[in-house]
């Protein structure tokens, strides 16, 4: 069993950064991928980044060249870097993870993800 525990989120105005960190615990197999979404109220659960063991990376549209999925294999940790946030990037973003790679053109749908974390708040104010 896997568990995935996030920190990081908060509040920033338009413009600025943050950094989320997820603690991968338990073991997953050697092929793997992991994945950030993202959700606000009212809408679907939206994939952000995904990054697989065997360095298959996908990045939403919205986020290209602003935010950057990269994984400490020391710490067990995945994070995501957003930089250049914008009042849309407001949301509830949750990190995944799934055993074997299922193909990169659905690295950033939802339901491809087995492990979940609880999530954590991020606000971006105009």
């Amino acid at each position: 069993q896997v568990q995935l525990r996030e920190s990081g989120g908060g509040s920033v105005q338009a413009g600025g950064s943050l950094t989320l960190s997820c603690e991968i615990a338990g073991a997953t197999y050697r092929q793997h991928c992991l994945a950030w979404f993202r959700q606000d109220v009212g809408k679907e659960r939206e994939g952000v980044a995904a990054l697989c063991s065997d360095g298959d990376t996908r990045y939403a549209d919205s986020v290209k060249g602003r935010f950057t999925i990269s994984k400490d294999n020391a710490k067990n940790t995945v994070s995501l870097e957003m930089e250049n946030l914008r009042p849309e990037d407001s949301a509830m973003y949750y990190c995944a993870a799934r055993n074997l790679n299922p193909g990169w053109y659905v690295l950033l749908q939802a339901k491809t993800y087995t492990f979940w974390s609880q999530g954590t708040q991020v606000t971006v104010s105009s």
